[in-house]
């Protein structure tokens, strides 16, 4: 991942200032000038719009699957401050929507609960598409695909897929297109990868074949072969680098590291786990090897707390925390 990239990635700061604004916005006596308030943080920059999707997310995650067990916890602790219950509530009764005529998204909402193809969160899916091609969806992740009489059209809403190019039986062959919020990527003979970073950027990964990447913003296009990874903006395309560093192993329900930092493994574990799931900065260096099974997240959990000098913390059932067990020295 480019340092760009690293750079709107959201820090706990701007996870309990979105969690803040949340509450905010939830609460009956907001006004106008709220959320005009709310806007201007918003707008401050890519960490902060993260930030606020990443709330949005959690809550309307809460709401529909885990609204009655935090609930019983919140009434169980009395000694909650009067702020965070009231963060804690906003979780609970947050629409899936999210919040009406407020919420930051690229796209209508609808499209991604209405896709055709979905896979809910640490939930991997394939299918075999008319041209006899593979679609395969990884984690959280919402798609459409129109064949139509001039191309084939794959959708890419939310998350990441890979996409493997059957033979085209029309002649001539219509061109096979995934279209991301930044732009266009036709397969040219493939077997490529696409992942919504949820920071504007969409990861493209070659692994047969070529790719030509177009901008929607009118850049220049790109075309990216076998073993070239890129990212693509609405406004440009970054330099390619080797795809070897890009991970296709939840294709087999596995995430492997091999001397990943911990930060960065458990950033990427979040994603196939419901709720908040982060890594105290103490502890973020520390380094991991291993395979680790994707559809049990709390087995991981406990594996890294046996062999690590780690604990996971869970104040709430859906807040996760992995900490230093004890002061580092």
């Amino acid at each position: 991942m480019s340092s760009h990239a690293a750079d709107e990635s959201p820090a706990l700061e701007d996870l309990r200032q979105a969690a803040d604004w949340f509450a905010v916005l939830q609460d009956d006596r907001v006004t106008d000038a709220d959320r005009r308030q709310w806007q201007r943080w918003l707008d401050t920059g890519p960490r902060q719009q993260a930030a606020w999707r990443r709330v949005e997310t959690v809550a309307s995650e809460v709401s529909a699957v885990s609204g009655p067990v935090v609930r019983q916890a919140l009434e169980a602790r009395p000694a909650v401050s009067r702020r965070r219950r009231t963060v804690l509530r906003a979780f609970l009764l947050a629409p899936a929507a999210g919040l009406a005529g407020w919420a930051v998204t690229r796209q209508a909402p609808w499209q991604e609960w209405t896709a055709a193809y979905r896979t809910d969160t640490g939930q991997q899916r394939a299918w075999t598409l008319a041209d006899g091609g593979q679609l395969l969806l990884n984690t959280a992740t919402a798609v459409d695909v129109d064949y139509s009489a001039t191309l084939r059209r794959i959708v890419l809403h939310r998350g990441e897929l890979l996409v493997t190019s059957g033979h085209d039986a029309l002649t001539p062959p219509r061109p096979l297109v995934v279209d991301v919020a930044a732009g266009r990527l036709t397969a040219l003979g493939t077997r490529f990868a696409v992942r919504d970073q949820e920071d504007g950027a969409f990861r493209v990964a070659v692994f047969d074949g070529a790719v030509q990447v177009r901008p929607a913003g009118g850049a220049p296009t790109r075309v990216l072969h076998a073993g070239q990874q890129a990212s693509l903006r609405r406004y440009g395309i970054d330099a390619p680098s080797d795809a070897a560093g890009y991970a296709v192993d939840w294709q087999h329900g596995m995430l492997v590291a091999d001397g990943m930092r911990l930060g960065d493994f458990i950033a990427e574990l979040a994603r196939y786990r419901r709720g908040h799931l982060a890594c105290a900065p103490e502890v973020a260096d520390l380094r991991i090897v291993g395979a680790y099974p994707l559809a049990d997240t709390g087995r991981v959990l406990a594996a890294l707390q046996a062999t690590l000098p780690v604990r996971v913390r869970q104040p709430w059932p859906w807040w996760t925390v992995v900490e230093a067990r004890a002061p580092l020295r």
